[in-house]
């Protein structure tokens, strides 16, 4: 007979279960928990820096805070009272006013060309001679045949002075009479054919001799002599195109039209200023002449047409220039060079100088002119920093020079 220990083992009180039959700690909810909060901190955190910068970026400017103590060595600029104008910028095409493409009006050979090439021209110079003699002896025929004509109308006038002598007479039946009268008649028909056929030769006998239609500067030399043109070849002999006076076409925008059109109907000359292609050198001054009769509706702009006397001829056909058309002009406004105005973010400020000491003041920028700028929030012979704007802030002491300073300290920058 066996042991019942062969089929149920016993376990000692020393012995344990398995790990993986014990029971599992309870930590996932803590852990959990602890997640939710560390997050929930971070969030915290995070939202009351952006609260924080949003206020400090909401704050007016203060300068500088933070820089180098001591003394700081500046220049100085003051403001002062005076006009600015009120410009429109924008970029144009040098046009001239007249520009004539010659082409032959008859048949024949080129005897002669007369201009040089860049020559300028005046009104009725002569350009090209074309050969004239077939055109010569058609005229000359047509005049032979208004001679004769003219001979046969005068011997028609005498016979029917005749007729109408012997009319009162009774010596001839009145249809003699009314014969001779419709026969007058035909020949002045006649002789008026005659006259316009000479007419007709003596314009293309003239066109063999070329003039300038206008005065001007002729361009490269297109024919040569010997060359044959054809009145239906379409050839160009030769391009001449005023330049004296001269027009500038340039564009508007649609927003500042009205800045325009209402001192226009006034009467007033508004000046237009043409600049190089750099803006940087002004070519010439002019007047704006006339405006499109409507607007782009692609580009939201209207074309306008300034005249300049282009004495010096500095403006060239087709060139292309910056325009500057002043509309207004501000008179007794408060002007500082640009330099002195620094920036934090929209805000515009200045340090004006009082005793040795450097005050920050708010001011609103207005129109600007090259180095010069309209403000408001300072007064005229305010004495205002230039430079060193890195070692300023308000309150600041400051020591003027009037040395020049490196370009690196004059620059405008903005304040953090």
């Amino acid at each position: 007979m066996q042991s019942d220990s062969n089929e149920r083992p016993l376990i000692g009180p020393d012995h344990q279960l398995p790990a993986s039959t014990a029971g599992k700690p309870k930590h996932s909810g803590t852990v959990r928990i602890i997640v939710w909060v560390l997050l929930l901190l971070i969030f915290a955190v995070g939202f009351y820096l952006v609260l924080h910068h949003h206020d400090d970026t909401a704050k007016p400017a203060t300068g500088r805070h933070g820089a180098a103590g001591g003394t700081a060595t500046i220049n100085t600029v003051t403001a002062r009272k005076g006009d600015i104008g009120v410009y429109l910028d924008s970029i144009g095409t040098v046009t001239p006013v007249y520009t004539s493409s010659i082409t032959s009006q008859v048949n024949g050979i080129i005897l002669s060309v007369h201009y040089k090439e860049g020559q300028l021209l005046r009104k009725g110079d002569p350009l090209i001679d074309i050969d004239p003699k077939p055109y010569e002896a058609t005229l000359l025929e047509a005049r032979g045949t208004l001679e004769k004509d003219e001979a046969v109308l005068a011997q028609a006038q005498m016979d029917l002075e005749r007729y109408q002598a012997a009319w009162a007479k009774n010596a001839i039946p009145k249809q003699t009479l009314d014969d001779q009268e419709k026969i007058v008649l035909q020949d002045q028909g006649t002789v008026k054919n005659d006259q316009g056929t000479v007419a007709f030769d003596r314009v293309q006998l003239d066109y063999c001799h070329i003039t300038s239609p206008i005065t001007g500067r002729v361009g490269l030399r297109l024919v040569d002599p010997g060359n044959v043109v054809q009145s239906t070849g379409g050839t160009t002999l030769a391009v001449i195109t005023q330049i004296q006076p001269i027009t500038v076409i340039f564009t508007i925008a649609e927003d500042s039209l009205g800045q325009v059109v209402a001192p226009m109907h006034k009467g007033s000359k508004l000046a237009v200023d043409a600049y190089d292609r750099a803006a940087l050198k002004q070519i010439a001054t002019g007047t704006l002449s006339s405006l499109d009769n409507q607007i782009d509706t692609t580009t939201g702009t209207v074309k306008g047409r300034a005249t300049f006397v282009n004495k010096d001829s500095s403006l060239y056909p087709n060139e292309f220039v910056n325009t500057r058309l002043l509309v207004n002009t501000l008179h007794d406004a408060t002007l500082i060079p640009t330099s002195a105005i620094q920036h934090n973010g929209q805000i515009a400020f200045v340090y004006v100088i009082q005793n040795n000491v450097a005050h920050l003041k708010n001011i609103q920028a207005g129109v600007t002119d090259g180095d010069t700028t309209q403000v408001t929030g300072i007064d005229p012979g305010d004495v205002l920093a230039d430079s060193s704007f890195d070692k300023l802030q308000d309150g600041a002491k400051v020591s003027i020079s009037n040395k020049p300073v490196p370009v690196s300290t004059t620059s405008g920058s903005t304040a953090p």
